[in-house]
């Protein structure tokens, strides 16, 4: 299946460089590019994209606020935030409005590809530092409110081997980091993986690193 892909950013040179960057990859097709949120809606509508790359700060329309209106008008475009941008506010911003990932603008070429590919299957993929506030965050707030659910056992436990995968997922690790980092094949990391998401009862990578630490796993 070909990845159809929306370049949004106000810098024309580098929607240049990722759309040469992306053309390599004979899974992903960019089928459209916008220098502002206002034109990556209309492009949206017109191309259908499966996953949207959105700059944050543009000019007419931010990428928060066309992130928020894509999400509700369509749902099935999925947006990875790329952004030079790593304070928790714009992170808080991004996610919530609705955005699947969030990659700095730093990112290597390799983990950029990994994360569309990610979020084309309905998975959320978060760099290690944006991971590591998103669960910062989480706990600050979660332990304020001393929630009851963190004393309440999983209905399945997890096993050792899935909470050392979970333990991988919650520092923001890829399947290809999990699998070289505890030996095991990339088909078995996806494995497990599965079996996490179902026994914690959550639909993605980040959802289940916040479960876990609001359980007590990690």
């Amino acid at each position: 299946m070909t990845i159809r892909v929306l370049l949004v950013d106000d810098q024309a040179l580098f929607r240049e460089g990722l759309s040469t960057l992306l053309s390599i990859h004979s899974d992903i097709e960019v089928v459209g590019e916008a220098e502002n949120g206002e034109v990556a809606l209309r492009t949206a509508a017109q191309t259908n994209p499966d996953v949207v790359l959105m700059d944050l700060r543009m000019p007419v329309l931010d990428g928060v606020a066309a992130t928020r209106r894509l999400s509700q008008i369509q749902p099935d475009s999925r947006v990875i935030v790329l952004t030079t941008f790593d304070d928790d506010e714009h992170i808080f911003d991004g996610l919530r409005a609705g955005a699947v990932g969030y990659l700095l603008k730093d990112v290597s070429s390799t983990k950029l590809v990994e994360a569309i590919r990610a979020a084309a299957s309905g998975q959320s993929f978060l760099q290690p530092s944006v991971a590591a506030k998103v669960i910062s965050e989480f706990t600050r707030v979660t332990g304020s409110q001393q929630p009851a659910i963190s004393s309440q056992p999983l209905v399945e436990p997890l096993s050792e081997r899935e909470l050392e995968v979970l333990q991988q997922v919650a520092a923001g690790a890829s399947n290809k980091e999990i699998a070289a980092e505890l030996f095991i094949t990339e088909g078995t990391v996806k494995n497990h993986l599965t079996n996490i998401l179902g026994k914690l009862g959550v639909r993605d990578r980040t959802q289940a690193a916040l479960k876990a630490k609001e359980l007590g796993l990690i």
